[in-house]
Formats: structure tokens, C-alpha cells, sequence
């Protein structure tokens, strides 16, 4: 079972030497790591990227080529997935790799013909200005 410790502060104003001196500098598994871009041969610091490029560990510049080395494999990196794949799942120079582009164009036809079911023409609204 866990006991659970209670931290004890000491009142402001208050000097104690004892608290500075069992306080450790932090050690070098608690400091921070500069994320860098996974792209073999670039050493981009991703400190002052966007939140997406250091989340996913590619800089900008890699996101968008069209081509790049990441453990020794020629890959492309996926603006759907957010993921770098060979080069082979890829459409000709498209960003998206044809698994996500598949889903997304089965949503949008999906979306459309459910629009048509709902509203077969537009002769058939009473919006339509030239109705007769």
C-alpha cells in the first residue's frame, strides 16, 4: 500500500539552508530534449517550430518534400496520417498516401450522395427561383 507523503513548506521570510541544501541541481535525465528532425542529415532544432512539426519530429522544410531518408528508407511524410512512408504508398507528388486518400474520397461520396437522396434536385425546391 502507498503512503502518501505530505510536503511541508516553511513560512515566507524564512531562511533555511537546509531546504537549499537538499535541493540537487536537475540531472540530465529530467533535462529537457531538443526535439530534432528525424530526417537523416538534418540537425534542425525543432525549439521554435510549430507545436505540429516538434510534435511529429519533422521540421517544415521535410514535411513538404518530396522525397526524404529517414532510417535509411526513401520516404514521404504523410499530411494525413502525420507519418513518413516509402515513397510506393504515395500518388504520383501528392502529401496524402493512398489509404487516407481512399477513406477521404469513400466520406466525400458518401456525404454526396446522401446530399442528392436528401434534395434530388434543385427543381424540386421551393427555393428555386425559377420554379414553373
Amino acid at each position: 500500500m502507498k503512503r502518501d507523503r505530505v510536503a511541508t513548506a516553511e513560512p515566507r521570510g524564512s531562511s533555511s539552508s537546509s531546504a537549499a541544501a537538499t535541493a540537487s541541481p536537475p540531472s540530465s535525465s529530467s533535462a529537457m530534449v531538443v526535439p530534432r528532425c528525424q530526417v537523416e542529415g538534418c540537425n534542425v532544432a525543432l525549439v521554435d517550430a510549430k507545436d505540429y512539426h516538434r510534435r511529429h519530429k519533422v521540421c517544415e522544410i521535410h514535411s513538404k518534400a518530396p522525397k526524404v531518408v529517414v532510417l535509411g528508407i526513401e520516404q514521404r511524410f504523410c499530411q494525413q496520417c502525420s507519418r513518413f512512408h516509402v515513397i510506393s504508398e504515395f500518388d504520383d507528388s501528392k502529401r496524402s498516401c493512398r489509404r487516407r486518400l481512399a477513406g477521404h474520397n469513400e466520406r466525400r461520396r458518401k456525404s454526396s450522395a446522401e446530399s442528392v437522396i436528401r434534395n434530388p434536385s434543385p427543381l424540386g425546391s421551393p427555393h428555386y427561383p425559377y420554379r414553373t
